[in-house]
Protein backbone atom coordinates (compact mmCIF):
# COMPACT_ATOMS: atom_id res chain seq x y z
CA UNK A 1 0.00 0.00 0.00
CA UNK A 2 2.74 2.43 0.93
CA UNK A 3 4.66 1.76 -2.24
CA UNK A 4 1.61 2.36 -4.39
CA UNK A 5 1.02 5.72 -2.71
CA UNK A 6 4.68 6.66 -3.21
CA UNK A 7 4.52 5.60 -6.84
CA UNK A 8 1.36 7.65 -7.32
CA UNK A 9 3.01 10.73 -5.78
CA UNK A 10 6.11 10.22 -7.93
CA UNK A 11 3.97 10.03 -11.06
CA UNK A 12 2.07 13.20 -10.08
CA UNK A 13 5.32 15.06 -9.49
CA UNK A 14 6.84 13.69 -12.69
CA UNK A 15 3.88 14.75 -14.84
CA UNK A 16 2.95 18.03 -13.16
CA UNK A 17 6.38 19.49 -12.31
CA UNK A 18 7.01 20.72 -15.88
CA UNK A 19 3.54 22.26 -15.96
CA UNK A 20 4.13 24.05 -12.66
CA UNK A 21 7.50 25.29 -13.94
CA UNK A 22 5.90 26.66 -17.12
CA UNK A 23 3.22 28.42 -15.09
CA UNK A 24 5.88 30.00 -12.86
CA UNK A 25 7.80 31.22 -15.91
CA UNK A 26 4.62 32.63 -17.43
CA UNK A 27 3.75 34.52 -14.24
CA UNK A 28 7.29 35.96 -14.03
CA UNK A 29 7.15 37.11 -17.66
CA UNK A 30 3.71 38.64 -17.16
CA UNK A 31 4.84 40.53 -14.05
CA UNK A 32 7.90 41.86 -15.90
CA UNK A 33 5.72 42.98 -18.82
CA UNK A 34 3.26 44.75 -16.52
CA UNK A 35 6.05 46.52 -14.66
CA UNK A 36 7.49 47.84 -17.94
CA UNK A 37 4.32 49.75 -18.89
CA UNK A 38 5.84 53.11 -17.92
CA UNK A 39 8.96 52.43 -19.98
CA UNK A 40 6.93 51.41 -23.02
CA UNK A 41 4.73 54.50 -22.68
CA UNK A 42 7.75 56.81 -22.43
CA UNK A 43 9.37 55.18 -25.44
CA UNK A 44 6.24 55.70 -27.54
CA UNK A 45 6.02 59.34 -26.50
CA UNK A 46 9.63 60.06 -27.44
CA UNK A 47 9.27 58.57 -30.89
CA UNK A 48 8.05 60.81 -33.66
CA UNK A 49 6.86 60.50 -37.22
CA UNK A 50 9.32 60.41 -40.12
CA UNK A 51 8.27 63.90 -41.18
CA UNK A 52 8.89 65.33 -37.73
CA UNK A 53 12.30 63.64 -37.58
CA UNK A 54 13.28 65.01 -40.99
CA UNK A 55 12.18 68.51 -40.02
CA UNK A 56 14.11 68.31 -36.75
CA UNK A 57 17.30 67.26 -38.53
CA UNK A 58 16.87 70.00 -41.13
CA UNK A 59 16.29 72.73 -38.56
CA UNK A 60 19.16 71.48 -36.39
CA UNK A 61 21.43 71.85 -39.43
CA UNK A 62 19.96 75.34 -40.01
CA UNK A 63 18.89 74.52 -43.55
CA UNK A 64 15.86 75.70 -45.47
CA UNK A 65 13.54 73.39 -47.36
CA UNK A 66 14.69 75.04 -50.58
CA UNK A 67 18.37 74.38 -49.80
CA UNK A 68 17.64 70.73 -48.99
CA UNK A 69 15.61 70.35 -52.17
CA UNK A 70 18.33 71.83 -54.36
CA UNK A 71 21.02 69.76 -52.66
CA UNK A 72 19.35 66.42 -53.34
CA UNK A 73 17.66 67.31 -56.61
CA UNK A 74 13.96 67.44 -55.74
CA UNK A 75 11.40 70.21 -55.47
CA UNK A 76 10.83 72.24 -52.32
CA UNK A 77 7.24 70.97 -52.33
CA UNK A 78 8.53 67.39 -52.13
CA UNK A 79 10.56 68.25 -49.02
CA UNK A 80 7.51 69.96 -47.56
CA UNK A 81 5.33 66.89 -48.23
CA UNK A 82 7.91 64.64 -46.53
CA UNK A 83 8.01 66.86 -43.46
CA UNK A 84 4.21 67.20 -43.29
CA UNK A 85 3.77 63.44 -43.61
CA UNK A 86 1.78 63.69 -46.85
CA UNK A 87 4.32 61.45 -48.56
CA UNK A 88 7.53 59.62 -47.72
CA UNK A 89 10.89 60.01 -49.42
CA UNK A 90 12.17 57.18 -51.58
CA UNK A 91 15.02 55.11 -50.24
CA UNK A 92 17.56 56.94 -52.37
CA UNK A 93 16.20 60.31 -51.23
CA UNK A 94 16.26 59.19 -47.60
CA UNK A 95 19.89 58.16 -47.98
CA UNK A 96 20.68 61.53 -49.60
CA UNK A 97 18.94 63.36 -46.75
CA UNK A 98 20.86 61.37 -44.17
CA UNK A 99 24.14 62.18 -45.89
CA UNK A 100 23.21 65.87 -46.13
CA UNK A 101 22.30 65.99 -42.43
CA UNK A 102 25.45 64.10 -41.45
CA UNK A 103 23.69 61.12 -39.90
CA UNK A 104 22.95 57.58 -40.98
CA UNK A 105 19.61 56.56 -42.44
CA UNK A 106 19.26 54.05 -39.60
CA UNK A 107 19.52 56.89 -37.08
CA UNK A 108 16.70 58.78 -38.79
CA UNK A 109 14.53 55.69 -38.97
CA UNK A 110 15.22 54.77 -35.35
CA UNK A 111 13.49 57.99 -34.24
CA UNK A 112 10.16 57.16 -35.88
CA UNK A 113 7.24 55.07 -34.66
Amino acid sequence: MTTSILMFLAMVVFFYAPLVYIIILFVKALRKYLKSADVRKEKNETRVSLGEALKTYRTNCKMTQEFVAESIGVSRQAVSKWENGTSDPSTSNLLALAKLYGVSAEEILSKIK
